[in-house]
C-alpha cells in the first residue's frame, strides 16, 4: 500500500528519532535554538508576554516545562504558548524563502517544552528541532505557487507560519514523547485541525499576530499529548479532499514539495537569520538606507525618497499608506517600509536598526515621521524577478540640491548569499539577552546551547532561562 504524505513525513521523523541527525544539521539546529532564545529573552518585557504570562498563571497546573524569564515551570502547553509568543513578539525570528515562513518560532518552543517535560537529552532536542523545522517549511512550500510568485496562504490572508508551525512542532513534540511513526503521524494529523492565523493585523493593527507562534506551539504539544493518549488523525490529512492543503490552498497546492528528496535534501541550513527586529520585507530597504548613509548622505538634505520593492510585499510594508508613514505603535512600525528606511537613515542602534527603533516613543518621533512621510513605495520590476527567493529593494533619493542617489540590494543579509558571520550571530544574541540577563549568564547560555549535542539533560540551561 502506498504511504500517505503524513506517513512519509512521520517516517522521516521516526528514523531521525532513532538514528539522529548528521552533526552539521544538529549544529544548525543549535544556532536556530540560540537565535530563538535570544529573541525570547529580549521580548520578556513586551505587553503580549505579560498578557500571556498572566493568563497561563491563571490556568495553573503542574509545572514541568520552563516558562522563559518567569522563574517558574508550567504545564507543557502553557509554557509553549508563552515561549512561542516571546519567540515571535519582536519579529526577529528566522525566515525561509520562498515559502515566507518563520519556522523556528513555533518549533523550538514546542520542542523545548516537550523535551524538558520528558527528560530528553540535548541531542534528542536538536534532532526534533531539525525535523520539525524541515516539516514546517516543506508544508509552506506545498502552499507556494511559482506562477503566482508568492505563498497561496499569504494571498488568502493566512499566516502560514502559524498553520504549518503547528504541524512541524507536533512532529517535534511527538518525537520527544517517544512516539513511533504511527504516533507521530497522528500528532501531525491532530495538529492539522488546530493550526490557524490571519494576517489582517499586519495591515490595520492589533497585537494578536504576536501570539500566533505561541498558539501553534501550544497546539503542537497538545496534539502530541493527545496522540500519546490515544487520539488519532486521518491518514490523508494533508492531501485528502477535505485535508489541509485543499482547505487552505485549493488547487494551487503542490503536495509533491512535501516529499521531494525527503531525507536527502534539507532546507534547514538555508533558512535566513534576521539581522533586524522587524518584518523581513523591510530589511533590504534598511540595508540600502545604511549604505547611502555610509556614502555620506545627510538626512536633512533629502527632498524625496522612492522605495522600490516586489509588488507582492507592498501590501505589507506600504499599505495603507497613511498607516505606514505614521505607524500607530512601535510594533506596527516594524511592518512599515517608510518608517524603517527613515530609522536606518537617521542612524539606528544595535546592529544598525535594533529594538530601540521600535518602541512606541520611537515610532512617534517627529524627525522619523517627517522623514517617513517623504517615502513613496513603488513596485520594481527587477525586484519582482528576484522575489520571493530574496526580498530585494532599491532606494532612490533626491536631495534638495538636485542630486539623485540610488542603492539597490538584491540579496538579504542572513542568508546563504549574504550570511551573518558567527560573530554577528553571537552579537545579536548578546544584545538580545542583555535586555534580561547579565553578560556572564548570556555567555553560559550560548555555551550550553552550542553544546547540546553532548548534553545528557537540559537542567542547567532551562534554569538559566527561567
Amino acid at each position: 500500500m502506498t504511504s500517505t504524505l503524513v506517513q512519509r513525513l512521520a517516517g522521516l521523523a521516526d528514523d531521525v528519532r532513532t538514528r539522529g541527525l548528521p552533526a552539521e544539521l544538529r549544529a544548525d539546529a543549535a544556532r536556530r535554538m540560540l537565535d530563538v532564545l535570544g529573541n525570547s529573552l529580549a521580548a520578556t518585557g513586551e505587553p503580549p508576554a505579560r498578557a500571556v504570562g498572566e493568563l497561563v498563571r491563571e490556568w495553573g497546573g503542574a509545572g514541568r516545562s520552563t516558562a522563559i524569564g518567569t522563574g517558574v515551570r508550567l504545564p507543557e502547553p502553557s509554557a509553549a504558548l508563552l515561549n512561542g509568543t516571546l519567540a515571535h513578539s519582536l519579529d526577529f525570528d528566522d525566515t525561509h524563502l520562498p515559502s515566507v515562513l518563520h519556522p523556528s518560532a513555533s518549533v523550538v518552543p514546542a520542542a523545548l517544552a516537550a523535551a524538558e517535560a520528558r527528560g530528553a537529552s540535548g541531542a534528542a532536542l536538536l534532532d526534533a528541532i531539525g525535523v520539525g523545522i524541515e516539516i514546517t517549511v516543506r508544508l509552506g512550500m506545498a502552499g507556494y505557487d511559482a506562477e503566482l510568485g508568492n505563498s497561496v496562504f499569504f494571498e488568502r490572508g493566512l499566516h502560514a507560519t502559524a498553520i504549518c508551525g503547528a504541524l512541524g512542532g507536533a512532529a517535534s513534540a511527538a518525537m520527544l514523547s517517544g512516539l513511533d511513526a504511527g504516533g507521530i503521524a497522528d500528532a501531525i494529523g491532530i495538529a492539522s485541525s488546530m493550526g490557524a492565523g490571519l494576517l489582517e493585523a499586519n495591515r490595520t493593527g492589533g497585537t494578536v499576530k504576536r501570539i500566533h507562534c505561541g498558539w501553534a506551539a501550544h497546539a503542537a504539544v497538545t496534539a502530541a499529548g493527545l496522540a500519546r493518549t490515544g487520539i488519532t488523525g486521518p491518514p490523508t490529512v494533508l492531501e485528502g479532499r477535505f485535508g489541509l492543503l485543499q482547505a487552505f490552498c485549493g488547487d494551487q497546492a503542490h503536495p509533491d514539495e512535501l516529499t521531494d528528496r525527503l531525507g536527502e535534501h534539507w532546507e534547514l541550513p538555508g533558512i535566513f537569520f534576521k539581522p533586524y527586529p522587524c518584518n523581513h520585507f523591510t530589511h533590504a530597504g534598511i540595508d540600502a538606507a545604511r549604505r547611502l548613509r555610509a556614502r555620506g548622505l545627510d538626512p536633512a538634505e533629502i527632498e524625496s525618497i522612492e522605495l522600490g520593492a516586489p509588488t507582492a510585499v507592498l501590501r505589507t510594508i506600504g499599505e495603507p499608506l497613511e498607516d505606514k508613514i505614521r505607524p500607530s505603535s512601535g510594533y506596527h512600525a516594524a511592518f512599515s517600509g517608510p518608517y524603517t528606511v527613515a530609522a536606518a537613515l537617521l542612524g539606528g542602534g544595535g546592529l544598525g536598526v535594533f529594538h530601540e527603533d521600535f518602541t512606541d516613543e520611537a515610532a512617534a518621533d517627529p524627525a522619523r515621521l517627517a522623514l517617513a512621510a517623504k517615502v513613496r513605495c513603488v513596485p520594481d520590476a527587477r525586484c519582482d524577478e528576484i522575489f520571493p527567493h530574496q526580498f530585494p529593494a532599491v532606494l532612490r533619493v533626491r536631495t534638495r540640491d538636485g542630486r539623485e542617489l540610488e542603492e539597490r540590494v538584491d540579496a538579504n543579509r542572513g542568508g546563504a548569499g549574504n550570511p551573518l558571520s558567527p560573530e554577528e550571530l553571537a552579537t545579536k544574541f548578546r544584545l538580545n539577552a542583555a535586555r534580561r540577563v547579565g553578560a556572564g549568564e548570556a555567555a553560559r547560555i550560548t555555551e550550553l546551547t552550542y553544546g547540546l549535542a553532548e548534553a545528557a539533560d537540559l537542567g542547567e540551561l532551562t534554569a538559566l532561562l527561567r
